[in-house]
């Protein structure tokens, strides 16, 4: 027992509780958080979410599920009480597996603890005569009730008002309405995205933020739910993904690499229904879109993981958003081969917003540049020019029709070269990019499809199908290495040395030779050929950062890989080059039986497809 004049003091239960409200409720996105997975828990098929100012002076929370009585209302505001882990046959809480949102029952005495909260429920009964509702209030921690009440249906109605009225301090780190509604709308769109069966509905002082109907389980109702958040482009550019190891599973979609973004804001990962944020999928999409993206362009992806309970730690937070896998490794390697195998399968699709941004880009003009389109003005289908006295002078040369013959006549200029006809054996539906058509400026291919018209970058496809061939010569077998005449010495930590040598063997592999050196150095006697002169000490703290960020080594592979594709680069067809027409179908036909061949090294796009109802559209035939 502590003595009288001791300095080491017992906090009281109220301060006890505000502290440890602070680790679970952080601000009012993370009350909404709780709410909603205890609401998902309680099996809500519905969840209405209403907030006033940011969810600072009011936030409510209602859903249908199986509601609580009054002696659940009265356990649940207690802390460390929960209905969601279950005693094992030795009689313990298996903590290694969880099934739930929730589970360490602090949710609900947080909110208490630091705001005014109410709770009204309703217990789910067949009788709904024979159920009555009941309400609790906690307000700084201080509970009255149960007590009856008033409530239709049957579920839980949560309201939480004056957030951390209890700890000004904490009242005055949060930030403006704004700020705070905004994040909110991202907690309750991660949330949506993993239980695409609920409806959700969120409104903010009477204004509608989201309102996202149930979607049928399976595959396209969660595609449905993902385009409804992530925008309608990913959902018609998403490549679905499946994939399954040792008893992990991934399942989700994947953005085409020419549907990319400037910030990594849409790459989203659900572990066994539960939204996480993990430097695992960092390393997993940069692992696997390496050589599609430039390092400043980010793909969009939704990965849902599911996995045995004893293979990952969900209890390693209070706030529940960070996860620990038993095995990173293969769970790793897992996202990245699906993500390769969904990017390879793609072929050479590339992503419609090419073809939107084209089109949307076009603007019909007339010789005399004043858009008839604009003017009002709309052709007749007929093809009677004498219905409209204005038709002669918009669509005919001045000169009439041997001028307007001179123009076609010189459609074998440079910048315009023209084909024959494919041959009769030649099949739209068997060559998805159609049959060359015309070469302009000697840069761009012109192809007719069963459907509409493609225009290629010549420069840009033969140079992906020249840096996949050297990316296959290079995953053939072991990276050809220079010997350094003087060996060089990079002095590290010893832990950055220790990290370093558990991947020699791979390094070794790539071309580059390492051995320790002491305690806080290394030695490198071989660099890889393909690199030439390389700044060593650069590239070793590369892999290290790397390494120490998303726990693999991918700079050196991303630099044998950036040698291919320059070298791809300067040796694929250049703008500029005449082609003729063999040359330029054979490099339809590479294409089409090239994975990837959709995008260039750099994740543009290598062709534009227009299809023939946009195009008549643009002239007013639709």
């Amino acid at each position: 027992m502590p003595q009288p004049n001791s300095v080491i003091q017992m906090l009281p239960p109220g301060a006890v509780n505000r502290i440890a409200a602070g680790e679970v409720i952080e601000r009012p996105a993370a009350v909404v958080k709780e709410l909603v997975e205890n609401a998902l828990d309680a099996g809500a098929t519905r969840i209405e979410i209403e907030i006033d100012h940011g969810g600072k002076t009011r936030l409510v929370v209602i859903d249908d599920g199986c509601g609580m009585s009054a002696d659940d209302l009265v356990m649940a505001v207690e802390r460390h009480a929960t209905s969601k882990l279950k005693l094992g046959a030795d009689g313990e809480f298996d903590l290694m597996q969880i099934a739930t949102m929730g589970f360490r029952g602090e949710a609900l005495p947080s909110i208490g603890a630091v705001a005014r909260l109410s709770i009204t429920s309703r217990v789910k009964s067949e009788d709904e005569a024979s159920s009555e509702a009941w309400c609790v209030r906690v307000e700084g921690g201080a509970m009255s009730g149960p007590a009856p009440a008033a409530f239709g249906g049957y579920g839980t109605r949560i309201e939480v008002r004056d957030v951390f009225y209890a700890t000004p301090a904490r009242l005055k780190f949060l930030k403006s309405d704004q700020a705070e509604t905004t994040a909110i709308g991202e907690v309750v769109r991660r949330l949506a995205m993993a239980r695409h069966d609920v409806a959700i509905k969120l409104t903010s002082s009477g204004r509608k933020i989201l309102n996202l109907p149930a979607e049928a389980l399976g595959e396209d109702g969660r595609l449905k739910r993902l385009a409804a958040i992530m925008g309608k482009e990913f959902g018609e550019n998403a490549l679905p993904i499946n994939a399954e190891r040792d008893g992990v599973r991934v399942t989700g979609f994947a953005g085409l690499p020419t549907y990319n973004r400037g910030l990594p804001d849409k790459q989203f990962l659900f572990v066994n229904g539960r939204p996480v944020r993990d430097k695992l999928i960092v390393g997993a999409v940069r692992g696997a879109y390496a050589d599609f993206l430039a390092r400043d362009r980010h793909p969009a992806v939704a990965l849902f993981l599911e996995l045995p309970g004893a293979m990952v730690d969900v209890n390693v937070h209070p706030a529940k958003t960070e996860v620990r896998f038993r095995e990173a490794g293969n769970v790793r390697g897992l996202l990245i081969g699906a993500l390769r195998h969904a990017l390879a399968e793609a072929g050479h699709r590339a992503s419609t917003t090419t073809s939107a941004y084209a089109l949307g880009r076009m603007t019909p003009q007339s010789p005399g540049s004043v858009s008839p389109m604009r003017s009002g003005f709309r052709p007749s289908h007929g093809g009677a020019h004498a219905q409209n006295p204005f038709a002669r002078d918009i669509y005919a040369p001045a000169g009439g029709l041997s001028d307007a013959q001179a123009i076609f006549d010189d459609v074998d200029s440079p910048s315009a070269r023209t084909e024959d006809a494919p041959p009769d054996d030649v099949s739209f539906a068997a060559h998805p990019l159609g049959a060359a058509r015309a070469q302009l400026h000697e840069t761009y291919i012109v192809a007719q499809t069963a459907d509409g018209l493609i225009i290629v970058d010549q420069h840009a496809a033969h140079e992906r199908l020249v840096y996949e061939k050297m990316k296959s010569a290079l995953s053939d077998g072991p990276v050809s290495s220079q010997g350094l005449l003087l060996p060089e010495i990079v002095e590290l930590e010893t832990d950055e040395v220790n990290r370093l040598e558990k991947r020699f063997d791979e390094f070794t592999e790539l071309g580059l030779v390492m051995e320790r050196f002491g305690e806080d150095a290394v030695l490198v006697r071989e660099t890889p050929a393909m690199l030439g002169e390389v700044n060593i000490k650069g590239l070793v703290q590369s892999l290290l950062d790397d390494l120490a960020v998303i726990g693999q080594s991918l700079a050196l592979k991303e630099r044998l890989e950036e040698v291919c594709s320059s070298m791809a680069c300067h040796g694929s067809v250049r703008a500029g080059r005449r082609l003729n027409g063999d040359e330029m179908n054979a490099l339809l036909r590479q294409m089409e039986t090239t994975p990837h061949s959709g995008q260039c090294n750099h994740g543009r796009p290598t062709y534009v497809e227009l299809k023939l109802a946009d195009i008549e559209r643009l002239f007013g035939r639709r």
